[in-house]
């Protein structure tokens, strides 16, 4: 009999070897009952009667289809997919980091303690920021904890009419969300032709009841927007506050800091910047920054030091409370705190430059065959439209697909929705050269085929086990539970 691998676990065949790896006897029973309740255990756990080896195979089949950053060439635009040094995982994995419990005292895990606080310093250097709270779990963990600052801040000073928060029309999407989380509405700033801050509709949109701008810079289309320190005048002028998303942080680190453009409040994404885990669901760390008027409100408990001790600090009458249990995901922290410390100030610049000089040869190498949204010299990623392809009967999504038959992950499509057939490129700075021109290939020979051959990009991907699902019907449709 052949086995097909494509099947779910439950569809393999039974062997009856399910006794090898999950023991019986009245013990199990007993625990069992206890945990689940007697109710429950009147059914029988649903599990496959595999043996242990089928199981191994299963897994290490699935694995082996899985693409990662490791596998190849990754230009997933704004999302940012870094190679993850290894020596890291070494770090967090050290027996007196990996062993601690989050509720120990604070005199028995000092030197956890000082790690954290030596990375809110460097954290603070990095950015030109004042304090750090390493409570949020993710970057739009980090967006929420950062806006309900702002909002802490006002209300501290009465001004409770302040109810807007601005947003240019290129943001990320979480911005809006996080913003109306927090309890604001959203005034939409648009982009000029060059893909930059409209100043005169900024203008527009600012009054006493504005209480901060979201602003990423470089913005989603790779452009570091020149105007930024003007943009913070006028917001601060208006007694707004100004809220850096660190999303793209990486093309910048080390050449100049959100906290010297005039930013307020800062979130990082340290996957991205600082080269931790990133995708699947987790793990995912989002630090948020602050200039020292507003670190009253930061979450609490904070870390301090004192007379060369490191404690939590719970006294915090100003804090709005917190956002997460204990105090954030450590074991990030101590990845992103290695690869810094193994980069230096000129390690973490040369990555920097790095992310530019790998956009800027993707960008020049493909731009006479896919329309470009701005004439802006490009940072770290960069937009194309389809438009040019779309008009000859293949869309971004045809082309998309095909991408993953040349063995490269598509890029962001489709988003930001200020560029119609949008695609989203971003190589980063741990890209090689020979990944870089394997990129170049593939969109060199897709942009062939749209001429010679349309149906092959209309059929593809050829070679997955999943081909072309109905990607709508699947976010409005979850299914999420296997039925027999």
């Amino acid at each position: 009999m052949i086995i097909d691998d494509k099947k779910l676990i439950f569809e393999l065949p039974e062997t009856g070897g399910r006794r090898q790896y999950i023991p019986e006897g009245e013990r199990l029973t007993k625990d069992l009952e206890a945990w689940y309740g007697q109710d429950k255990m009147r059914d029988e756990l649903d599990f496959p009667n595999l043996s242990e080896i089928q199981v191994i195979r299963h897994y290490t089949n699935l694995s082996a289809k899985n693409y990662g950053v490791e596998n190849g060439p990754y230009p997933l635009g704004s999302c940012t997919m870094k190679y993850n040094p290894k020596v890291n995982e070494d770090v967090t994995a050290m027996p007196k980091f990996a062993g601690l419990h989050p509720m120990q005292p604070c005199p028995t895990v000092q030197g956890t303690l000082k790690v954290m606080h030596d990375h809110e310093l460097a954290l603070c250097d990095l950015t030109g920021m004042d304090r750090f709270t390493f409570q949020p779990a993710a970057g739009a963990h980090g967006e929420l904890t950062g806006i309900l600052l702002i909002h802490a801040y006002h209300l501290d000073k009465g001004d409770e009419k302040r109810k807007y928060m601005l947003i240019p029309d290129s943001a990320h999407g979480t911005n809006p969300a996080s913003a109306v989380m927090a309890g604001f509405k959203v005034r939409e700033v648009k982009s000029n032709p060059s893909g930059e801050v409209d100043i005169e509709d900024l203008k527009a949109k600012l009054d006493d009841e504005v209480a901060g701008m979201m602003l990423t810079n470089p913005n989603t289309l790779g452009i570091f927007d020149p105007n930024t320190a003007e943009i913070a005048k006028l917001v601060h002028e208006a007694g707004g506050l100004m809220y850096y998303d660190g999303a793209n942080l990486n093309p910048i680190m080390m050449h100049v800091r959100p906290g010297d453009m005039g930013y307020d409040v800062v979130h990082l994404n340290v996957h991205k910047t600082l080269s931790t885990p990133h995708g699947g669901g987790g793990p995912g760390a989002g630090p948020v920054g602050c200039k020292e008027f507003l670190a009253p409100y930061l979450p609490y408990p904070v870390l301090t030091e004192e007379d060369g001790q490191y404690y939590w600090d719970y006294d915090r009458p100003k804090s709005y409370g917190r956002v997460r249990s204990f105090y954030g995901p450590i074991a990030v922290y101590l990845r992103s705190h290695a690869f810094m410390l193994a980069n230096g100030v000129e390690g973490l610049a040369d990555a920097a430059e790095a992310a530019v000089a790998n956009a800027n040869y993707l960008y020049y190498s493909l731009k006479d065959l896919y329309d470009t949204s701005s004439d802006n010299p490009v940072m770290h990623e960069f937009v194309f439209s389809g438009d040019r392809q779309a008009k000859q009967g293949c869309t971004t999504m045809d082309l998309a697909k095909r991408m993953i038959d040349y063995g490269i992950h598509p890029p962001t499509v489709y988003f930001p929705l200020t560029v119609h057939e949008a695609m989203m490129v971003e190589p980063t700075d741990t890209e090689t050269k020979e990944g870089l021109d394997k990129i170049v290939h593939t969109f060199k020979e897709i942009a062939k085929e749209v001429e010679t051959n349309p149906e092959l990009l209309h059929e593809a991907p050829h070679h997955t086990p999943v081909r072309r699902p109905d990607e709508v019907k699947a976010a409005k449709d979850l299914v999420l539970k296997y039925t027999k």
